[in-house]
């Protein structure tokens, strides 16, 4: 009975024990900064307004403001009911991106994998970097593909320019999705997203290049060659090869061959992230030109690819990383480092969306069908239409700014976009750009105020 007693005393001692010295393991854990595009989906699903509208996401709608399912993946769907799962999406997207009759696909020198569309693909390419290049930076284009949170006494100072004067800034084939207008002021701290967060979560110290003038709302090229030139030997740049993303803006096919020319020179390596192939200028090849004349100079080089949506599969989440190697032996030896990778960080991606784009890239009257519903003319008539409203109400040609546009949109107008004023053109459908341009004219016309402003459009 004692025996009984001291066992039962015992236990409760040490599951106080345990419990108190337990207690704190994450007391000093703090909420994460909220993403900000999730962010925006929430408020706009709560708002009980008729007139609500989501310029957040990037994620293809009709004009009814529906999901849109394009007829190819409907067709994919039907071909690829119980069939096996195969590996030729990553064949495919090699020959998307180099050209089928490349000598990179006939000599097999490309180390491929299925990535967790885009952002999954830059992540297993940073840790690779990490692994096999661990004194390395990472340079990126100043902008990149990032959302700024930053917290100053002035905040951000959110402007929303004229919109057709931006559009003159631009040749006739130049396709975008979205308009970046943002301007900061004594930023004091600021949370980066996407391109900086991925490298830094690998631990890849980053640092940036010139790239867009605000002023000429066009490309600083001088001052980016002059970055090249300047940078260590044997640097890694990141590159945006068509519809740049927030700017819109990309060199013409002259500069890319300057580009790449000094990147021999310097012996930097290129990686190429590519979400829009065919969005830029509604020709697949055209839009993968850049990538194409860094391999007729013979350069290996690293590309990042997503079907989000240039096949509407958001949430799919399907991608390819590709490394060219120097034969297809290294190849293998990087094919087997990356899978190392990727199954330490997710095991293998999903099955659905992979076989979706293998069926449609493999079978040409799929990826026939795909090529005439790639949606480029679709957002340069909407942005045509938003432009044609905007001077309709009046608009002066050079608008003036005020601060705080974005909360005004959202809490007169329920207009969502990201804080850093970013629209997604695929949230304007021909039943909302009438109200859009109408609520952008009203919180663009008053108080005006003095800042240096940068005015974007991309896809």
């Amino acid at each position: 009975m004692y025996w009984r007693y001291l066992t039962r005393a015992a236990r409760r001692c040490s599951v106080h024990t345990t419990s108190s010295r337990t207690v704190g393991w994450w007391d000093h854990v703090a909420p994460a900064a909220k993403d900000p595009i999730n962010g925006v989906t929430e408020a706009f699903l709560a708002d009980p307004s008729p007139f609500k509208i989501n310029l957040g996401v990037g994620a293809y709608r009709d004009d009814k403001g529906r999901p849109v399912v394009l007829q190819c993946v409907r067709e994919a769907e039907a071909k690829i009911a119980g069939s096996e799962f195969l590996t030729k999406m990553v064949e495919e997207s090699v020959k998307l991106v180099y050209g089928k009759d490349s000598d990179v696909v006939k000599e097999g020198r490309s180390a491929g994998v299925q990535a967790l569309s885009g952002t999954g693909a830059c992540r297993l390419f940073a840790e690779f970097q990490r692994r096999f290049h661990p004194e390395s930076h990472i340079y990126f284009p100043d902008p990149t593909w990032s959302k700024y949170v930053c917290s100053s006494s002035f905040g951000f100072l959110q402007v929303l320019v004229q919109f057709f004067q931006v559009v003159k800034c631009l040749s006739d084939n130049e396709i975008d999705v979205q308009i970046s207008i943002f301007s900061v002021i004594e930023v004091q701290s600021c949370v980066l997203y996407s391109h900086h967060n991925i490298w830094r979560d690998a631990q890849i110290p980053e640092r940036t290049y010139h790239y867009y003038d605000p002023d000429s709302k066009s490309l600083d090229f001088a001052a980016l060659m002059d970055d090249i030139k300047n940078a260590p030997d044997s640097s890694f740049f990141l590159f945006h090869p068509s519809a740049h993303n927030p700017t819109g803006v990309d060199p013409t096919e002259e500069q890319w061959r300057e580009i790449s020319y000094q990147f021999k020179v310097k012996g930097h390596f290129p990686f190429f992230d590519m979400a829009y192939q065919g969005f830029a200028s509604g020709d697949l090849d055209k839009d993968a030109q850049a990538i194409r004349i860094f391999l007729e100079d013979e350069h290996l080089i690293g590309c990042a690819q997503s079907y989000a949506k240039s096949m509407g599969l958001y949430g799919h989440r399907v991608g390819c990383l590709s490394i060219l190697c120097v034969d297809s032996k290294q190849a293998a030896a990087i094919r087997s480092q990356i899978q190392q990778i990727a199954r330490a960080m997710y095991g293998s991606p999903p099955v659905h969306g992979i076989l979706l784009v293998e069926t449609i890239l493999s079978d040409p009257n799929l990826k026939s069908l795909w090529i005439d519903e790639i949606m480029a003319d679709r957002i340069q008539r909407k942005r045509t239409t938003l432009r044609q409203n905007l001077e309709k109400l009046g608009s002066s040609l050079n608008w003036e700014h005020i601060t705080n546009q974005v909360d005004r949109l959202a809490k007169e107008f329920h207009i969502y976009m990201t804080q850093d004023g970013r629209i997604s053109m695929a949230g304007v459908t021909t039943g909302n750009v009438n109200y859009l341009a109408n609520a952008i004219h009203e919180v663009t016309r008053s108080e005006q105020e003095t800042a240096k402003i940068l005015c974007s459009i991309s896809v």
